[in-house]
């Protein structure tokens, strides 16, 4: 049983490490912190690395929010740039056209709260991934969780150890291959064979 927190599109080694979990604790519980996966997540595009992310509304009197009370900023159309983002570098994979009626509605359909979005695009993710793996909520934040404690895997900042196994990427061509996007990008290129991807990647050395 791992401990993690919901993130935006999560990572392919977030992704994996859910895939070889028996079961998730998901963190609901803990204060909202800024540049992390939390509302962020990157996609290749033609040149590069793509950031995706998501506005948010801050406190006015820049006190800290719980991650479960932060309200999303849509004030401009966010949802509608990043889809258009999505489909100009995704449009020639494989399996795009395969994905893309199932997760359009999470570009067009309104949004609340960042916690209940990451949540609804988790459950999204996981049945077009096939992904079958108990999830529960955390009830209060603990600093030290008596479970394996995977919440690290949510900061942007920390770069991962792990060794992911190449795929073949749509753009790879033009700026080479691209470890650890987000898991839309082993969707889009892979699959029905992103799940089987997901579990054999060898995570030992993961922060």
């Amino acid at each position: 049983m791992i401990l993690l927190h919901p993130t935006y599109f999560p990572s392919i080694i977030q992704m994996a490490t859910i895939a070889q979990a028996e079961a998730v604790v998901f963190e609901v519980e803990d204060n909202y912190q800024k540049q992390t996966y939390r509302n962020r997540c990157y996609i290749a595009h033609t040149n590069g690395k793509l950031l995706l992310n998501v506005p948010i509304k801050h406190s006015k009197d820049g006190s800290r929010q719980k991650m479960k009370d932060v309200v999303v900023e849509n004030a401009f159309p966010w949802q509608k740039e990043q889809w258009r983002s999505i489909q100009n570098a995704y449009r020639t994979s494989p399996f795009f056209e395969f994905y893309e009626d199932e997760l359009s509605p999470l570009f067009t359909e309104p949004v609340g709260k960042l916690l209940d979005f990451n949540l609804k695009i988790y459950e999204t993710l996981a049945e077009l991934i096939g992904l079958d793996i108990p999830i529960s909520f955390s009830e209060t934040y603990e600093t030290t969780p008596q479970i394996t404690d995977k919440r690290n895997l949510a900061n942007a900042k920390t770069e991962r150890k792990t060794t992911l196994q190449p795929y073949t990427q749509v753009l790879e061509a033009q700026h080479g291959w691209l470890p650890n996007l987000s898991v839309l990008d082993v969707l889009f290129n892979e699959g029905p064979n992103t799940l089987n991807y997901l579990e054999s990647q060898e995570l030992k050395k993961a922060l």
